[in-house]
């Protein structure tokens, strides 16, 4: 042991109180006017144990309190963000991204002809679809899986390239659709291809299904199973499904019904199918019952067809119309278009001409200039009308279609041989001044519909031109009562010998005999307005009239000539309006009449435009397809001949 004593321990003596200034005051010994800290810190004795003064914790758990209370209300304000604020965009994103809508088409309805007879009808097709989504890079590892899903589908949609792979990029959305109403057949060769890849995608990993994100949905796809036949009439229906012209359009309302809705929960583009589903079930469209008769309308057509291929003519059309009913039984047009196929379609073909071409009609409208005179009484069918060769008026001298030495003619006589001449002095006889004759010549043209829709309400129907009569030219005063210097439409001229075949009384032509709802429930047609426009009497005088034109020797019609029946018919023979170029150029020939013409029934109207090949004679080219037209209508419809003699009226006198 060392004889040393052991060190003592130095026990610390009490705190010193602090100054305000925060540092300790002196303790007794030190020296006065210097400061603690400027004494030389003292040396440990050897052996002395160090002393370690520990921090204090407080300011540590005060920062670490901060910043949890910082970290905590940033979460609260989050959350208030999430669930309150933004909880409707957040629950939208959430929808759509696992729900997906779709639209159920619903089925076109059907056009039928008047006997039932499928017109134009919906079959089985479908809606070739995707969903971007599966064409991300994220999703095949790729960059461009686009371009080569388009690649694929390009030649079999018959589409753009660039088209589909722009389809395929479309951001926030997993549906779009690439192409609508596709045959079957179309499905079919995506559907195998598709199998083809997934099958190469199996055995080798490296490689990838571009076409796993495309798929169909069940439409349906219009046909016309009649081909070109009444397609005018018809119309198309769109890439869009909706009606694009004739009774496709004027009455898409009632044909394409009510889409519905599904709505679903899908995953990999694909339905869960126990996540349930919303539907709203489609509302088929209505069928349409039209006025046209299949038959009688193919043999107008082909009739129409062959002779303006023969005169290599512009166009041409014919109407068959019921006489009593107003009822359109064919509307033909050539040329023509297919609605199957509209890529081989030419635009200029694709409406429907007899409605929507005005055309200066010529000598067929003479037959309204003899309605007003033979109803004001200014006039009977055996009035005799010297009929020279040339006639001054105003500031033209007028002449007819050839050149003759003086006529001596009836009233019926001007009618049957067209005398241009003869009519305008007939209609001299409405006024005690040409004014006042033409206003009333002006009344009884309105009265057959001219410069009015003809009640139809067809897509594109033109009204034609009638201007007033104080606005007549000093040309035109002449020229209307024959046929020129005033425009109609197909339509419009048929309606003026029906009105004349019906007793004088105007009935609106009509094209729908009703519709045919979902529930198998038959609406018809509202009836048509009918106005009187001549007396009875002299709807039947001009009828006698007019078989002069067709039975008679003399007359311009006699090609137009049906054996066993009794024929009522006027030629005509005007000059055409070019629509290019607005000068005269070509001719419009134009036959128009009904039969039996003393019971009538159907009423037959034909018009060719610019012939320029053979004769461009209205009673030339248009009477044998009024005589072709006729007689398998009578036919058809099962009209006997009424077993009468003709009229027989003077046509000449002897001066």
């Amino acid at each position: 042991m060392s004889d040393r004593e052991p060190p003592r321990r130095r026990v610390p003596g009490p705190a010193r109180p602090a100054r305000p200034d925060g540092r300790r005051r002196p303790g007794p010994g030190a020296r006065p006017g210097r400061r603690p800290g400027g004494a030389r810190p003292r040396t440990a004795r050897p052996g002395a144990p160090r002393t370690i003064r520990l921090g204090s914790p407080r300011p540590r758990l005060r920062l670490v309190s901060l910043m949890l209370t910082l970290v905590m209300i940033a979460f609260l304000v989050r959350l208030l963000q999430v669930q309150a604020v933004d909880a409707g965009e957040y629950a939208a994103k959430a929808q759509l991204n696992r729900y997906v809508v779709h639209t159920l088409a619903a089925e076109r309805g059907g056009i039928t002809d008047r006997n039932g007879v499928a017109l134009a009808s919906s079959v089985d097709a479908n809606d070739i679809t995707a969903d971007p989504t599966m064409f991300t890079r994220e999703e095949t590892e790729i960059s461009d899986a686009p371009e080569q899903a388009a690649a694929l589908l390009a030649p079999i949609l018959g589409q753009d390239q660039e088209e589909i792979a722009e389809k395929l990029k479309a951001k926030k959305t997993r549906y779009v659709v690439l192409a609508r109403r596709q045959t079957p057949e179309v499905w079919k060769q995506i559907s195998d291809l598709r199998s083809a890849l997934a099958k190469e995608t199996r055995k080798d990993s490296g490689t990838v299904n571009v076409l796993a994100g495309v798929f169909q949905e069940p439409s349906s796809k219009r046909v016309y199973p009649n081909g070109d036949l009444a397609a005018g009439i018809l119309g198309w229906v769109g890439a869009d499904g909706k009606g694009g012209g004739g009774v496709e359009q004027q009455l898409n309302g009632e044909l394409a019904g009510k889409d519905g809705k599904i709505r679903y929960a899908q995953s990999g583009g694909r339905q869960v199918p126990t996540a349930g589903s919303n539907e709203t079930p489609a509302v088929p469209g209505s069928d349409v019952e039209l006025t046209l008769d299949r038959d009688i309308q193919w043999a107008a057509q082909n009739a129409i067809t062959e002779q303006v291929e023969k005169s290599k003519a512009d166009r041409g059309y014919v109407i068959v119309q019921d006489t009593r009913t107003g009822q359109i039984l064919a509307m033909a047009n050539s040329p023509g278009f297919d609605p199957n196929d509209l890529s081989k379609a030419d635009s200029d073909a694709m409406g429907n001409a007899a409605l929507q071409d005005a055309f200066e009609p010529g000598s067929t409208a003479k037959v309204m200039s003899m309605a007003a005179v033979l109803e004001e009484n200014a006039a009977t069918p055996t009035t005799r009308v010297t009929v020279p060769n040339r006639l001054h008026r105003g500031d033209r001298l007028f002449q007819d279609d050839v050149d003759h030495p003086t006529w001596y003619l009836t009233l019926n006589g001007v009618l049957a041989k067209s005398s241009n001449i003869g009519t305008i002095l007939a209609t001299g006889q409405l006024g005690d001044t040409q004014q006042e004759a033409n206003r009333v010549l002006h009344s009884y043209l309105r009265k057959f519909g001219l410069g009015s829709a003809t009640g139809l309400g067809f897509p594109g129907e033109t009204k034609g031109i009638l201007a007033a009569p104080e606005d007549w030219s000093t040309s035109q005063q002449y020229t209307i009562p024959f046929g020129q210097g005033v425009s109609i439409n197909a339509m419009q001229a048929a309606s003026v010998y029906s009105t004349i075949a019906n007793g004088g009384v105007r009935v609106e032509p009509t094209l729908v005999r009703g519709t045919e709802g979902p529930d198998g429930r038959f609406t018809p047609a509202p009836e048509p307005k009918k106005t009187r426009v001549v007396s009875e009497k002299t709807a039947k005088t001009l009828a006698r009239m007019l078989e002069s034109v067709v039975d008679d020797e003399e007359g311009t019609g006699t090609k137009a000539r049906i054996p066993g029946y009794r024929v009522a018919g006027k030629t005509g023979t005007a000059n055409r309006v070019d629509p290019a170029t607005g000068k005269y150029r070509g001719y419009t020939s134009s036959f128009a009449g009904f039969a039996p013409a003393d019971n009538p029934r159907v009423t037959v109207y034909c018009a060719i435009q610019n012939a320029t090949e053979g004769s461009y004679f209205g009673g030339q080219i248009c009477g044998p397809i009024y005589k072709e037209v006729m007689q398998f209508a009578l036919k058809t419809l099962q009209v006997p001949p009424t077993g009468a003699g003709p009229a027989n009226l003077p046509v000449t006198f002897k001066p």
